[in-house]
């Protein structure tokens, strides 16, 4: 293998053409290497010199890669991920005095209900730190972790790529959630008779509930469906309509003393919450401290006193 060839190379044109090749744009690729449109159009011509081929072609708005620009991504991509790998294992993560920033995928059950106790443990022992937390679901996982928007995901999972990590945080108990306090929990009866708020990132009118008492012959009523459950608190109160949410949101919420958590009035399915990562990050110091510190904040075994 002729090892001059990587003589004539300069690292960060390969980062900018492995960016254009998942943005395909300009300036977004230049808003995600927080550069100037002005610096990624001159490394793209320069790229362009480099490799002696046209790389993009402009079709609309969007910049799609020619044949050649394909095959040199499907090569470069593992090689970047490999020594990215090489790179971080020359240096040491001292949380105490990085400045490093994280990008986080969270879903927003998750983000209401677990991140504000890990965030407080953290602004101890990594003052400098920067968190960047980005809305995922099942579905939007895979491609934030491919494109390196996130670098660790924590939702409900499923369809993972090959070269992804998986670990079970908690087993998710769905729980209901109201305005009017009562000393007795909702009947089966009353439950489905009740008006319901759906949380839905879909603009659906039904979700696993509805599912799960087409399994025992019932039906219940949802009279609104809303994007995030943070706006759960308001929407419910003075009223008597009702939420199914995960049992960790709803405690987040019940903690106000102004709703009330119980359990739902059926048996349901289990639902699980994991945290992904891609492999090519498995063995980064920073990472695998952020991961440690995840795990121990958002799993089911109890929160220590103090961080290890």
């Amino acid at each position: 293998m002729n090892r001059n060839e990587l003589r004539k190379a300069d690292i960060n044109l390969m980062v900018v053409f492995e960016t254009l090749m998942l943005e395909r744009n300009v300036t977004r690729a230049a808003e995600k290497l927080f550069l100037g449109q002005p610096t990624i159009s001159s490394a793209l011509n320069r790229l362009r010199t480099m490799l002696n081929d046209p790389l993009f072609i402009r079709v609309g708005h969007r910049m799609e890669p020619t044949a050649r620009a394909e095959d040199i991504y499907r090569h470069l991509k593992p090689a970047l991920d490999s020594l990215s790998v090489a790179l971080s294992l020359t240096r040491d993560f001292d949380p105490a005095v990085s400045t490093m920033t994280f990008r986080i995928g969270l879903s927003d059950d998750v983000e209401f209900g677990l991140l504000p106790p890990l965030l407080r443990a953290l602004r101890q022992e990594a003052p400098s730190v920067v968190f960047v937390v980005q809305h995922v679901d099942y579905w939007r996982i895979p491609d934030l972790l491919a494109a390196g928007d996130i670098t660790v995901g924590i939702s409900q999972t499923r369809g993972l790529p090959a070269n992804a990590k998986r670990k079970l945080l908690r087993h998710i108990q769905p729980s209901i959630l109201r305005a009017d306090k009562s000393d007795t929990p909702l009947t089966l009866d009353e439950y489905c008779a009740r008006p319901h708020v759906l949380v839905s990132h879909t603009a659906n009118v039904s979700g696993y509930a509805d599912e799960w008492l087409a399994d025992i012959g019932r039906t219940r009523q949802v009279v609104l469906s809303v994007p995030q459950y943070s706006s759960l608190p308001a929407l419910l109160a003075g009223t008597d309509l009702i939420a199914s949410l995960p049992d960790y949101t709803a405690d987040a919420m019940a903690a106000s003393g102004l709703l009330f958590k119980e359990p739902f009035p059926f048996k349901t399915p289990t639902l699980d919450l994991s945290m992904v990562w891609l492999s090519h990050v498995d063995s980064d110091p920073g990472e695998r401290w952020l991961r440690s510190r995840l795990e121990q904040f958002m799993s089911e075994r109890p929160v220590m006193s103090s961080l290890e």
